[in-house]
């Protein structure tokens, strides 16, 4: 059994403390142990960055973006070697571990824009010899806490984008799968990154404590669960640092009786049960617009959700893997078991699978409800599972209107072939990402991701031009050099152009 260790200024080290175990999730078994820093560990990280910060924030943002470029290159060139590790410690298939890494190059390309992200804004004679402008000057020592779901995706949503606008950066991924993220920061080292500008910390609440803690943290980027995301910001923000914190979700499908029903369904399979609905992105509730659409959608799903493929993630040609820990799976399971208990229909019953040479697997089949009504758990609780709960209303009104009550508003979706519904439901709904016709709308790379009400903390979204203001702050400088033969009296009034 191995021991995973921290990246810090450029070295592999180990505390001598406490650790955790990395399971594979397809067998159950142990796998590696990770150390979970201490406060002096996360001193030592935050020391290194905060050494390594006044060269790298003066070096030209074209270099920097160069590190960048050759970075892309050597994800491109690992992409097999990281989708196994995903797979390994996550469970996510194979060929879904490889789209998520894809998903987070994206946001390196973008990152190798700094030249031209980072360009200010210039005006000559505002007044008489006075010229101004105004440029993005980055932050110092900066940090990123991320969830176990995506473990290439979400630190590349952070830390390139941070480091080429100038800062030095703390990443403390998820203790349940972090291999992956380690060799993706250790090829970013190979990529020419100085030492010190990029630490990678593993740890559990006593590290995130002491990165919000740490006065020479000066903003911390944040993608998990509502409780969590909603503690970092209250306990960092009343501490002075800049916050950006993704929570949870519950994002609603609507279906109207116009949808092209069979593509409709295609979309729903995916974005309900890839990745064994452990994204913040899944599709968990459809809501039906008339019972004969319920119906027809019922009829249709049914089969599929009992045909999908589920084994081993690194195996091929798999819809679903495991959970990514037997308390996952049990936490889902007791889901399903309430539901069932407050009278909604389970129509198709994942729990209790088996995977042949894999017992000792957490596994769980895909599961599916019908006649699932707002007060019920299992559709005002994020499950974080493969469970689909299908809601029947009358109208497009009352659909709307079941997503903006809802506590949530990460993302949503319509199926239709109206436009004019689709554009009332871009232009009235209460969520943060919108998709028509498209079930998971996550936004390009230099565009940005984040949800409205409790599904984010903070006032800017993660990556994309939002990702370059929050990692940079903006300096305006005005500036006179008057003529030597001109000499001026003192003015007491407010100045102005007037």
């Amino acid at each position: 059994m191995s021991l995973i260790q921290h990246l810090i200024n450029g070295e592999l080290v180990n505390d001598s403390g406490r650790s955790a175990d990395v399971y594979n999730p397809s067998t159950g078994q142990v796998i590696h142990q990770v150390p979970l820093a201490s406060r002096e560990t996360i001193q030592q990280a935050i020391d290194s960055a905060k050494a390594a910060f006044p060269a790298w924030r003066n070096t030209p943002a074209a270099k920097r973006a160069q590190v960048m470029f050759r970075f892309k290159q050597l994800l491109e060139q690992n992409e097999a070697r990281i989708s196994q590790l995903i797979s390994e410690e996550h469970g996510k298939t194979l060929e879904d571990a490889a789209g998520e890494l894809k998903r987070g190059i994206e946001n390196v390309e973008y990152a190798c824009s700094a030249p031209e992200i980072l360009k200010g804004e210039y005006s000559r004679n505002v007044g008489p010899n006075i010229d101004a402008w105004s440029d993005f000057q980055p932050l110092g020592v900066v940090a990123g806490i991320t969830p176990f779901n995506f473990p290439a995706m979400v630190p590349l949503w952070m830390y390139p984008l941070a480091i080429v606008c100038g800062n030095c950066f703390i990443l403390k991924p998820s203790e349940r799968d972090p291999s992956s993220t380690l060799l993706i920061a250790q090829l970013l080292q190979e990529a020419g990154l100085p030492k010190g500008v990029l630490s990678v910390v593993h740890g559990d609440k006593g590290a995130v404590d002491a990165l919000i803690e740490a006065p020479e943290v000066k903003a911390l980027s944040f993608v998990g669960s509502t409780p969590i995301a909603e503690y970092i910001y209250s306990e960092a923000t009343k501490r002075g640092k800049r916050v950006q914190a993704l929570g949870g979700a519950k994002n609603h499908a609507v279906l109207m009786p116009d949808a092209d029903l069979d593509n409709a369904v295609s979309a729903l399979m995916g974005a309900a049960y890839g990745s064994c609905g452990e994204r913040c992105m899944a599709i968990s509730v459809a809501v039906c617009v008339g019972d004969q659409v319920a119906d027809a959608l019922i009829a249709k799903l049914v089969p599929q959700v009992k045909a999908l493929k589920i084994g081993a993630g690194t195996s091929c040609g798999l819809d679903m893997g495991p959970l990514v820990t037997g308390q996952a799976r049990d936490k889902v399971s007791g889901y399903i078991d309430d539901g069932v208990a407050a009278g909604a229909e389970l129509v198709v019953d994942g729990r209790g699978l088996s995977v042949a040479g894999h017992e000792e697997g957490f596994f769980l089949g895909g599961s599916l409800f019908d006649r699932v009504t707002p007060e019920m758990r299992i559709y005002k609780e994020e499950i974080f599972g493969p469970v689909l709960c299908v809601v029947r209303v009358n109208s497009l009104e009352a659909a709307m209107q079941l997503i903006n009550d809802h506590e949530y508003g990460n993302g949503t979706c319509i199926f239709t072939r109206d436009g004019e519904a689709a554009r009332l439901f871009c232009d009235e709904i209460e969520v943060g990402m919108v998709g028509v016709n498209v079930p998971l709308p996550v936004p390009v790379a230099y565009h940005s991701f984040g949800g409205w009400k409790r599904s984010l903390f903070g006032d800017l979204h993660a990556y994309g031009p939002d990702g370059v203001r929050f990692y940079t702050r903006r300096k305006a400088i005005t500036q006179r050099w008057p003529q030597r033969a001109s000499h001026e009296a003192s003015q007491f009034a407010f100045p102005s152009l007037s």
